[in-house]
């Protein structure tokens, strides 16, 4: 749809869900308060409407393009991982928080699922977390060094974990656990679909659920089958 300014807040997250995610984060009610127009939306939430409107128009217009992941160089994946999915996480985990605690108390009376999704969310968000900042602290600076090393031809010191196996084993299970976790929500959910009739909030917390799982998967096909399996071979050809 063509977004104006007299377009209501509820309209616009009716016409794409995505857009539910814009509204949260400038602190507009699109679900109960979602009647009003964009104007009056910005005027009383002291937003710009040019800024408002770029930021729908984003997420609406936003495309995914496909790479060749695998002829990347190590060091560069690593930032790409970083950079995308890692700031995907940090940014989207609180959000479905945000929904997933509001669907549970205004909801789990009636769907008894909702406060079991709510609580498993907030143990894989936890995982999560901390699994990412041992990525990053520990396994990737790894990584990098064995590049490095490979473009120099230089050895690298054993590090305190002995080898990259080691971190990398860590991870694929702490990969396998969230997986698991999301596959139950899923289920719970009946794949993402919210029931007839549901809240703007119920729509935007499976729509966000769904592209969240989504791009797990994309992040975890990253780690597993590209980046852990060829430094494990750096880590050997730089033993050698």
């Amino acid at each position: 749809m063509n977004i104006t300014e007299n377009n209501t807040v509820a309209e616009i997250v009716t016409s794409n869900i995505k857009t539910a995610d814009i509204f949260k984060k400038n602190g507009i009610d699109f679900c109960c308060g979602g009647g009003i127009t964009l104007k009056k939306a910005c005027e009383k939430n002291n937003i710009l409407y040019a800024y408002l409107e770029k930021e729908l128009l984003n997420s609406t217009n936003s495309v995914s393009k496909a790479h060749n992941y695998d002829s990347w160089k190590l060091d560069f994946l690593v930032d790409h991982i970083e950079n995308i999915h890692h700031s995907y996480v940090a940014e989207s985990t609180p959000l479905i928080l945000q929904y997933a605690e509001r669907v549970a108390k205004v909801h789990g009376h009636h769907y008894a699922e909702v406060i079991k999704i709510n609580t498993l969310f907030k143990a894989v968000a936890q995982e999560l977390a901390a699994h990412m900042k041992k990525e990053e602290l520990i396994l990737f600076p790894f990584i990098k060094q064995l590049v490095k090393a490979d473009r120099e031809d230089l050895k690298v010191k054993i590090p305190h974990f002995g080898t990259v196996i080691n971190p990398i084993t860590m991870m694929e299970e702490e990969h396998e656990n969230a997986g698991d976790i999301l596959k139950e929500i899923k289920k719970l959910s009946n794949n993402y679909t919210p029931p007839e009739g549901a809240c703007n909030t119920f729509k935007a917390l499976y729509a966000k659920l769904d592209e969240f799982e989504q791009d797990l998967h994309q992040h975890i096909h990253l780690e597993n089958n590209i980046l852990f399996p060829k430094a494990i071979l750096l880590e050997r050809n730089n033993k050698q």
